[in-house]
């Protein structure tokens, strides 16, 4: 299944839209349990099946669809940094022998489509193509083998980091957290959709439509299963948590001289098969 979250005009409150060739089913007025977000279907995925089938041939135009967040409030928010050997050496560190992980907070999170905000504090604002996985069944010390049961669904995110901030430290928190930097969406699509574990799809950013970056999520050097297993032994994954699996090469910082983006850019990231996160680049308005 195509799922994606959001609004429309003249009905109050997030809906929940099957998306296929005919158009957007809203499954939320099909079946009240779904809710507004993804948080129940990602619990219990067989929800979206019975509400697509009460929502039988209804349709609307998707372009009428207001995105939002697939997820409202995810429990965590993990990142991975330096997930391709390439990107890591343009950034000129070692490649790791374990995922370096960040979290990331709520408020800095946007759905497609929204301002994403330069703030500031920094003119230093990157972008990121990355792919995101949503956890459905919870998982604690699973393994590798098994791990790509507890994925519920596979999303874009574009990982806006003011390099300024994330370089002021060893921990990355800052230059990761600025409000508004991190747009997710605005579609979510399910395991049987794609490879298993998302593998051998490209992956780009562009800005103002020009390529930035352009790999492939084979070339992570910690792939979806191997990483469910790694933070499983640490925390509790649960549903509606969110992972973001780091960056291809290709980032602004990188580039001699640096590219940064700017208010009055558009900035997309693109993953096959999954969909396209577009968003406008706007300055932050205050002090």
């Amino acid at each position: 299944m195509r799922l994606m979250v959001g609004t429309t005009q003249g009905v109050p409150g997030g809906r929940v839209f099957l998306i296929d060739e005919r158009g957007a089913a809203d499954l939320s007025a099909a079946d009240a349990r779904v809710g507004a977000d993804l948080m129940r279907i990602a619990r219990d995925p067989g929800l979206a099946a019975t509400a697509a089938q009460a929502a039988g041939t209804a349709r609307i135009d998707p372009a009428l669809i207001t995105p939002a967040l697939p997820i409202e409030a995810p429990g965590k928010v993990v990142c991975l940094g330096l997930n391709y050997a390439e990107h890591a050496r343009e950034g000129g560190f070692e490649v790791p022998d374990y995922p370096a992980l960040f979290m990331r907070a709520r408020s800095s999170l946007i759905a497609a489509e929204a301002a994403l905000i330069r703030p500031n504090a920094s003119e230093t604002l990157d972008y990121e193509a990355e792919l995101m996985v949503i956890i459905g069944k919870p998982a604690r010390h699973v393994t590798q083998a098994d791990a790509l049961d507890h994925v519920f669904g596979y999303t874009v995110f574009n990982d806006g980091s003011v390099r300024a901030y994330q370089h002021k430290t060893h921990q990355w928190t800052a230059g990761k957290n600025f409000d508004a930097t991190g747009a997710v969406g605005p579609v979510v699509v399910t395991p049987d959709e794609i490879a298993p574990g998302a593998t051998g799809l490209r992956i780009q950013s562009r800005l103002n439509g020009q390529i930035m970056q352009d790999s492939n999520t084979s070339d992570m050097i910690f792939p979806v299963a191997r990483t469910i297993a790694i933070l499983s032994e640490v925390m509790t994954l649960e549903s509606g948590d969110m992972i973001a699996m780091g960056t291809p090469p290709g980032v602004g910082h990188a580039r001699k001289p640096p590219v940064w983006m700017r208010p009055g850019d558009v900035v997309e990231a693109e993953i096959e098969g999954i969909g396209l996160c577009r968003n406008p680049v706007v300055a932050e308005v205050g002090a």
